[in-house]
């Protein structure tokens, strides 16, 4: 069982930053892929970042490349969304989820965090 955490969400405006986290506590943190999606009210789930057990393969949405940085510290058990150039399209509630191997949909991954808000202001 993995338990996670997030935290870091907020108010900001368009063409800010924030750095979401997610803070893993359970079975072995290492060994799993760690992902972040997102969700508005009245749509489905959506992939944003993913990071391999390793760090060493990392994918983003194309709505997000260039823009956000996903990266992990074993040694914190955490995961990071570092979110540059907001944009009001970016509003949504923001997940973290844990597999022992997965990618971009959301039915490959196994724990899942109770989310955070994140609102972008025009």
């Amino acid at each position: 069982q993995v338990q996670l955490v997030e935290s870091g969400g907020g108010l900001v405006q368009a063409g800010g930053s924030l750095r979401l986290s997610c803070a893993a506590s359970g079975r072995t943190f290492s060994s799993y892929d760690m992902g972040w999606f997102r969700q508005v009210p009245g749509k489905e789930r959506e992939f944003v970042a993913g990071i391999s057990w390793s760090g060493g393969i990392i994918y983003y949405a194309d709505s997000v490349k260039g823009r956000f940085t996903i990266s992990r510290d074993s040694a914190k058990n955490t995961v990071y969304l570092q979110m540059n150039s907001l944009k009001p399209e970016d509003t949504a509630v923001y997940y973290c989820a844990a597999s022992a191997s997965a990618r971009t949909r959301s039915y490959e991954y196994d724990y899942w965090g109770q989310g955070t808000q994140v609102t972008v202001s025009s």
